[in-house]
């Protein structure tokens, strides 16, 4: 829709894994190569892992462009198996002929026979065999423990069968289990796919726009592009989730360029982002809480005071109510502040009991005191007279 709009040839962050657009970062080179070394290694297994759309499947499409021509692939995508329905899946991927008569009710060495034959015939014509199954961390223990004993055939020199294992960062906690050690020792190569930098998520925008058809300046510009990165984690198929909208939105206003005003709306509509606003109003309640907190304590500190005064003594109840109301209209920061603030309010000089109250006694009594001695009514002093 936007490609003519921005002189493009096609649409430039497609989601689909067109090796065509694939950017050989430093990680993604050394991926491809640990799958190439698969290829021309002495059988076994190697492991491919990466976040969720880190560019797994790219790198693994790319691989099957550069397979050599002795080379028979069997590629499983869908690995929600159980053992005897994946054995029939390498049988269908190799073109190795089985008796449709036998596959209701078939057992594993219905499929296991006619596999071993093929990989022992084209092992003594010169030619290898792989195995990819991607999303591999969907496969089970035992179906795992199946394909270990794939492994099992080989020669003086090598194993029959390689084995390419592609999938999410769970499946290195999956090889880690105790019980899968036997086939996590015939992981011969190992590697894990980490996201984009900030300069390489800039190298990777320009790097699909150009292989798009694009030859000019690219439309976003410096303050997008690190949007974008943070926005995106560096993880491509993000990145293209995001550059595509923003590509869209900037064409639907009649823009040439893309600005981080674009790119935050395009996030709005493909991730499930919060924006500014959204962070302060969450933050209100809380303030009003703390507020709310401040005056019930300040109010507390008032009801105190009157109560140490006592009732009936003259000229107390009033100073200690113009306290409490001084002290809530305050906004005293501490409880420590206020009750200093009351004890202050309240140390007139005809009223020496409320004088001799100190502030820590106050402070005691808000919630969230240190103190957790109960609180005991200071005794009036003894009134004028001769002693019995």
């Amino acid at each position: 829709m936007y490609a003519e709009h921005f002189g493009l040839k096609r649409e430039p962050f497609s989601i689909a894994p067109d090796p065509r657009y694939l950017f050989m970062s430093d990680h993604h080179r050394e991926a491809l190569a640990h799958l190439l070394y698969g290829v021309r290694g002495g059988g076994g297994f190697v492991l491919l892992t990466g976040e969720i759309g880190a560019g797994k499947t790219t790198v693994c499409r790319c691989f099957l462009e550069q397979v050599p021509k002795r080379c028979n692939v069997a590629y499983i995508f869908n690995p929600k198996l159980t053992a005897i329905e994946l054995l029939k899946s390498v049988c269908e991927e190799f073109h190795i002929p089985v008796d449709r008569a036998r596959t209701i009710g078939a057992t594993v060495k219905d499929f296991l026979d006619p596999l071993n034959e093929f990989l022992l015939r084209t092992h003594a014509a010169g030619q290898n065999n792989v195995l990819i199954i991607d999303e591999a961390q969907n496969l089970s223990a035992d179906v795992l423990e199946q394909l270990r004993l794939l492994t099992n055939l080989e020669t003086n020199e090598r194993k029959l069968l390689q084995i390419i294992l592609i999938g999410q960062p769970e499946l290195r906690d999956m090889l880690a289990r105790p019980e899968l050690e036997q086939l996590a020792q015939r992981v011969t190569a190992r590697f894990h796919l980490e996201p984009l930098n900030e300069n390489e998520t800039a190298h990777y925008i320009k790097h699909r726009l150009s292989v798009a058809g694009m030859s000019g300046l690219i439309p976003f510009d410096r303050d997008a592009r690190k949007r974008i990165y943070d926005l995106s984690r560096g993880i491509p198929r993000r990145i293209n989730l995001l550059c595509d909208r923003a590509l869209l939105g900037a064409y639907a206003t009649g823009r040439d360029r893309v600005d981080k005003a674009i790119v935050d709306k395009a996030a709005r509509e493909v991730f499930d982002t919060r924006d500014t606003g959204a962070r302060v109003r969450l933050r209100s309640p809380r303030l009003w809480m703390i507020g709310g907190a401040a005056v019930a304590g300040a109010s507390a500190i008032g009801a105190l005071a009157i109560w140490l005064a006592g009732p009936g003594r003259a000229g107390t109840t009033k100073p200690a109510a113009v306290a409490a109301s001084a002290v809530a209209g305050s906004g005293a920061s501490s409880a420590a502040a206020a009750a200093s603030s009351a004890a202050s309010a309240l140390a007139p000089a005809s009223s020496p009991a409320a004088a001799s109250v100190p502030a820590t006694t106050l402070a005691g009594a808000l919630p969230g005191a240190q103190s957790s001695a109960p609180l005991r009514r200071v005794p009036a002093p003894p009134a004028s007279g001769p002693r019995k």
